[in-house]
């Protein structure tokens, strides 16, 4: 089933869609809930998008594509690349995200247009001199289909390098699809809401930290609300996934990004990644990332860690230098991910301990950008605790929850 952003829809020819699909595929059927296309889970397994061939195979047939695609853009064991290539889709140009086409770059490394050297194909940067497509980028492209896996936080910038894709599309006229995958962080919606003032490309629309959405999901909202540049719409589809609720457990077969290394750094990332610009390591250079946190000389903690570098961080912050901190490796997963919200305890608990707290932020304007707003920061510096921040994002979640109820598409 393919999901458009359209306006109007004959029922009647939505239903023998529906039924055509389900007859072809060779997953047991799904069926479409209510106008918004939930879809109810009756598989045992997911299949992401990009595995459901059946549906996506005609989508592209005779048509010349562009993929934003990363090393998570598989189909089983198989890149979407090579998989499309084998079955005979014209595949034109590839557009790379922050971390590269194979996903092995630093974050924040800025990245070079190259050629894949499997395929032949050329591969335009989204994370170098430019973040969006040119126009010359998507001269003779018939379709652009966007295969990346997310984490659900948003300063993780796959949704930025989406919505700008999205826009640059918008602008000349060319479709955008959305293979989609699960969000494993899509279980819950917390964090503040991004003042549209700390507007950058670690958050660029109006949405909590933690939004539980689909990259699909999050596609038609920014379209939806006309968030693109001049409030423009963008010829949009989904192909959504199969076997998927909002609380389905789902482990990602692949690492997303270099210092994502398991499920345990995937659900801590969302509140440890507010450390990333103050003197506070997340363990970059280690083989706990995101999973360990401290600094030199830390007045709390009784866990040790010395960063170095590493592939994924070539100059990891305190490198080379004893760290102080804790281990959160003792952590069950599972017991993370039940908590279904943001853990502010370790950065109130580290602010308050550090001796010198002009020192703590690094950057003050890199950490609101991370927050969406600098009011986190002052009531970290206030010493408000952290049921009294979370009481004051409430207001603007309970908003949030009701526009986001629109453009969801799995219960």
């Amino acid at each position: 089933m393919v999901f458009r952003a359209t306006k109007k829809c004959n029922p009647f020819l939505f239903l023998l869609l529906v039924l055509a699909l389900a007859c072809q595929s060779s997953a047991p059927p799904r069926s479409a809930t209510s106008p918004q296309g939930r879809l109810s889970a009756n598989e045992t397994r997911v299949r992401p998008g990009a595995e459901r061939l059946e549906v996506v195979l005609p989508l592209l047939r005779g048509k010349r594509v562009g993929l934003v695609v990363n090393h998570t853009s598989l189909v089983g064991q198989t890149h979407l690349v090579d998989t499309l290539l084998a079955s005979g889709i014209k595949v034109v140009r590839i557009f790379a995200p922050e971390h590269g086409f194979r996903g092995t770059a630093d974050a924040g490394e800025r990245l070079t247009d190259s050629r894949d050297p499997r395929t032949g194909l050329p591969v335009i940067s989204l994370y170098g001199k430019k973040k969006k497509p040119a126009p010359k980028d998507l001269a003779g492209l018939d379709l652009v289909v966007y295969d990346i896996q997310d984490v659900g936080a948003r300063f993780y910038t796959y949704i930025s390098t989406m919505s700008l894709v999205m826009e640059a599309c918008a602008e000349q006229g060319v479709p955008f699809l959305v293979l989609d995958r699960p969000d494993p962080n899509g279980h819950y919606v917390d964090g503040p809401v991004l003042d549209t003032a700390f507007r950058s490309f670690v958050g660029m629309h109006p949405v909590p930290v933690v939004y539980g959405m689909t990259p699909g999901e999050y596609a038609r909202m920014v379209n939806g609300e006309g968030w693109l540049k001049g409030g423009i719409h963008c010829a949009l589809d989904v192909v959504p996934c199969a076997g998927y609720t909002h609380d389905t457990p789902y482990t990602l077969p692949v690492r997303p990004s270099p210092n994502l290394p398991n499920m345990r750094a995937v659900y801590l990332y969302p509140s440890l990644c507010f450390f990333e610009p103050t003197v506070v390591s997340v363990g970059r250079g280690t083989d706990k990332q995101f999973q360990v946190i401290g600094a030199p000389e830390a007045p709390i903690g009784d866990y040790e860690f010395r960063p170095m570098p590493m592939p994924g961080a070539r100059h990891p912050k305190h490198e080379g230098k004893r760290c102080r901190g804790f281990d959160l490796t003792t952590l069950a997963p599972e017991a993370i991910r039940n908590q279904r919200q943001l853990d502010l305890s370790w950065l109130i608990r580290f602010y308050q301990a550090w001796p010198d707290k002009s020192s703590f932020f690094l950057s003050e304007k890199t950490f609101d950008r991370l927050a969406g707003t600098d009011q986190l920061r002052r009531q970290l510096a206030a010493g408000m605790s952290e049921e009294e921040i979370r009481q004051s994002w409430q207001q603007d979640l309970q908003r949030f929850r009701l526009m986001r109820r629109k453009y969801l598409l799995y219960d």
